[in-house]
């Protein structure tokens, strides 16, 4: 699949909250309906973005794992 996105936010090494911390400082900076790309390495943070949109207007519109890098594509709500 292939999603353009508006801004990538490299956050690989970073471990929890900082992803997401990071992630949503992106968000604040993007207009509704933009796309974020972010690239982690935390396991944690795949539970982190799940817990963070169901608790916003943001939502994930895909994900995928490779090798140790989690990719969220996350459109601004």
């Amino acid at each position: 699949m292939k999603i353009d996105a508006d801004l990538i936010l490299d956050a690989s090494g970073l471990m929890c909250p900082l992803p997401l911390l990071k992630a949503k400082l992106a968000l604040n900076s993007l207009q509704p309906q933009q796309i974020l790309k972010v690239l982690a390495t935390d396991p944690g943070s795949e539970r982190d973005f799940q817990v963070f949109v169901q608790q916003s207007r943001h939502q994930i519109l895909a994900f995928s794992k490779e090798d140790a890098t989690y990719c969220y594509w996350i459109r601004k709500g």
